[in-house]
């Protein structure tokens, strides 16, 4: 009874050890990060952004911050840890090894006449005639008595001396750090450690998989549903304008499980209303128009009007209910955008290829979202190329301030960037009226829009130029800066109701044939991952250019630096496609900001494979030409432009023409000089 009492006592210190663990290693990492974190903030500090409540620093927000479920996790194994090391403190003063001559007060190897005046003595004081004291009782009858008959029994005394035990030799035993009501198997609880068994071998394990395998039948590993992901790649075209992608958006199963009450009937019916002009009708048949626009889906409908509520900002109109749906909608909108995103991108043609249009439309819809303005609002009116929606991201900024503006010849958002800032609070005070107060938030929310600048470079490892079926390595340097000196932030947005961190979209693509070649996400979060990718990345292709050692570790030492000064690596590799001189562009859509994007125009020579290899090039300026072949050069870049055209040409009897044409100049300078190799090998890929 005693060592199955003492193994019970063992489970305490069993639990604590397992838990202390790795608890303190990582109590201790977490403390270090936040003594590390920089004390500078990192969101918009103009009034309209405070008025939002999204970063006010209040007592309950600092708790709202910290009640996350890792920190809550953790405080909450701290308090564990301190009951467990208390109620151990406490058990082991209960619990005391047998030890008779330390009950009876005598020395080892006392003799009887000791032994029998010490219990006399301890009668007087605990015996229950003299001493009615429960306790006292208990203490004389358990301890002082066990402890007299076991040294007046000879046998007992001798065994005690020589084993330590009155019942003599003892087997080895082992015992469980488990708690005694689960080895107690005679008594009531027989059936509970078996049922502990059960459940935390069995049950437990069945439970995680069961829960794991149905959440992962119907999400994906980015938290979206597979159903939504199928909707999303059926619904996208290689045509689907921008305007259009907002229907293939609100399609995601996650907006079908939104309840559509039947009281949401009224208020959507005055939402519908506020927002009309916004959902492209044709107002010729408008009554038509309405009528099919309200036989959708009821989900489909309640989901558009919702956001286009939220750019147009007339959120404050809704009901409770709605305004419950309306973050719910804006909430997942982020995630499923990003999905739409990589289904636009994904490769489609033979080539590997995505489309480029809707690829472009995502992202302007993401700004719209993340901003609050109207798609309308991107359409050239007035002068305004752009459109009216980048000025309207600013704070205080309305149609009636564009109104006012649009005098003084300020025609993009760049133009109002570009002007010294005593010209520009001129502008804003005269001309639009605004307070220094509303000017200084103007300009807090312009110093902290990004500026992006990218320097592309591209070719095939190992070789001078590029050949048609090479694996071509694109490498492009992202930079990020800001006036008021961030790299990492959170972009200006009051109306969104959540916090957004700031994405790019890198895509090198081809306008004229809508592909994109290329794409990578670019994130300005986090420094840390940035600088272990570009040492990976640029450690690797240094070593396989054949690079030693000092010439890498340079070069990463470079790359490292780039990184912390605000600039992230984007790495990737396409197959080369057929000879000729491809225009593209390399395009910097942010996900958070209208008017930042920035596009770059790069020419790309493809020279025709031979055995010996020819000289090609990859440059932001155009095709590498070597020395002495500028007019060579010129007249392959006209005969390119006509295949260019013919190639995608859907009138079959000008290609025929063309080929017969080819055919006849060949037959007639048979008596020239010869062609080179790759000029043959180009008839005859005609002639086939």
């Amino acid at each position: 009874m005693a060592a199955s009492e003492e193994n019970s006592a063992l489970f305490p210190i069993f639990i604590l050890t397992m838990i202390a663990l790795p608890l303190v290693p990582y109590t201790i990492l977490q403390l270090c990060r936040a003594a590390s974190k920089k004390a500078k903030s990192i969101n918009c500090q103009c009034s309209v952004c405070s008025r939002s409540g999204k970063y006010r620093k209040s007592i309950f927000k600092k708790i709202s911050n910290f009640s996350t479920w890792s920190n809550l996790t953790l405080v909450l194994l701290w308090v564990i840890m301190g009951v467990l090391v208390y109620y151990i403190k406490h058990i082991n003063r209960e619990i005391q090894v047998f030890e008779p001559f330390s009950i009876l007060g005598v020395q080892p190897g006392a003799s009887d006449s000791e032994i029998k005046k010490a219990y006399r003595r301890l009668s007087v004081q605990y015996h229950p005639d003299k001493n009615p004291d429960p306790d006292a009782h208990k203490y004389f009858v358990e301890s002082i008595a066990k402890a007299y008959q076991a040294l007046t029994d000879p046998i007992s005394r001798e065994n005690f001396e020589k084993y330590g035990h009155p019942d003599g030799r003892q087997g080895f035993q082992m015992g469980i750090a488990l708690p005694q009501f689960l080895l107690n198997i005679d008594g009531a609880s027989g059936g509970i450690l078996l049922l502990w068994i059960v459940g935390v071998c069995i049950l437990l394990p069945l439970v995680v998989a069961v829960a794991y395998l149905s959440r992962s039948s119907k999400y994906t590993g980015n938290y979206v549903m597979h159903q939504t992901l199928s909707a999303y790649y059926y619904f996208m075209k290689p045509s689907l304008a921008p305007s259009k992608v907002m229907d293939v958006l609100i399609k995601a199963a996650e907006y079908m499980e939104i309840p559509v009450r039947r009281t949401d009937g009224e208020p959507l019916q005055k939402l519908f209303m506020l927002v009309r002009s916004e959902l492209n009708l044709d107002l010729k048949n408008i009554k038509q128009e309405q009528a099919k626009f309200w036989k959708q889906h009821p989900a489909l409908v309640k989901t558009e009007l919702l956001i286009q509520s939220h750019l147009t900002r007339q959120t404050a109109t809704l009901t409770p209910e709605l305004q419950h749906d309306f973050k719910r909608v804006v909430e997942l909108a982020p995630r499923l955008l990003d999905e739409l995103m990589k289904m636009a991108v994904i490769p489609r043609t033979a080539q590997g290829h995505g489309w480029l249009r809707p690829a472009v439309g995502v992202v302007e819809l993401s700004q719209c979202i993340i901003q609050a303005v109207p798609l309308s609002a991107r359409k050239a009116t007035g002068g305004y190329a752009e459109g009216i929606a980048p000025f309207l991201q600013l704070p205080h900024f309305n149609e009636t301030v564009m109104k006012k503006i649009a005098r003084k010849k300020v025609r993009t958002l760049q133009e109002l960037r570009d002007m010294p800032i005593e010209d520009r609070a001129e502008l804003l005070s005269q001309a639009a009226g605004f307070s220094e107060a509303e000017i200084q938030d103007v300009e807090s929310v312009l110093d902290m829009m990004p500026s992006i600048t990218v320097e592309v470079t591209c070719g095939t490892e190992g070789e001078e130029g590029i050949q048609e079926g090479d694996i071509v390595t694109v490498q492009a340097w992202v930079g990020l800066q800001r006036s008021n000196g961030l790299v990492r932030a959170l972009p200006h947005a009051p109306f969104f109701p959540f916090h957004k961190e700031e994405n790019c979209w890198f895509l090198l693509a081809d306008q004229n044939s809508n592909n994109v070649w290329f794409s990578q996400k670019v994130s300005f979060m986090d420094e840390a991952s940035a600088v272990t990718a570009a040492s990976k990345a640029i450690e690797e292709t240094m070593e396989g250019s054949g690079a030693n050692a000092k010439e890498t570790s340079k070069a990463v030492r470079d790359a490292v630096e780039k990184v912390k000064n605000g600039s992230r690596l984007v790495m990737g590799k396409f197959q080369a496609p057929a000879e000729g001189n491809y225009n593209l562009s390399c395009y910097l859509l942010c996900d958070s900001w209208l008017g930042c994007d920035k596009k770059t125009g790069v020419k790309v020579k493809v020279v025709k494979r031979t055995r010996a290899g020819t000289r090609g090039g990859f440059t932001e300026e155009g095709p590498v030409v070597e020395d002495g072949a500028e007019e060579e050069e010129e007249i392959e870049e006209e005969e390119y432009d006509e295949d260019y055209e013919s190639e995608y040409s859907e009138d079959e009897e000008d290609n025929n023409n063309k080929g017969d044409t080819k055919r006849e100049s060949r037959a007639n300078g048979k008596a020239k000089a010869p062609a080179s190799s790759s000029d043959s090998g180009s008839d005859d890929d005609d002639d086939e």
